[in-house]
């Protein structure tokens, strides 16, 4: 399946930017069929990263998933190349 199918887009809120600073980690909105698996897949194959693991949640019909990179991926270079800093 095509990673930009399932990975929607990145968060970009006060909380995200905390978790990203404290915990190396970053929150997208992803298809709401998607399970941990196929996040970390596309998730590791659209930004060559490596991903410790990967917590969903589901709110009001949106699906975010809490990634959380390893230590030699900064999540700050990953939201430097969304666009998000």
């Amino acid at each position: 399946m095509d990673p930009h199918k399932i990975i929607k887009y990145p968060l970009s809120t006060e909380k995200s930017i905390r978790l990203m600073e404290s915990q190396n980690k970053l929150i997208f909105v992803v298809d709401i069929d998607a399970d941990k698996g196929v996040i970390k897949k596309a998730v590791e194959e659209m930004f060559k990263v490596d991903v410790e693991n990967v917590k969903t949640f589901v709110r009001k019909g949106e699906k975010r998933a809490y990634v959380k990179f390893a230590e030699k991926n900064p999540a700050i270079d990953i939201a430097t190349q969304l666009g998000l800093m």
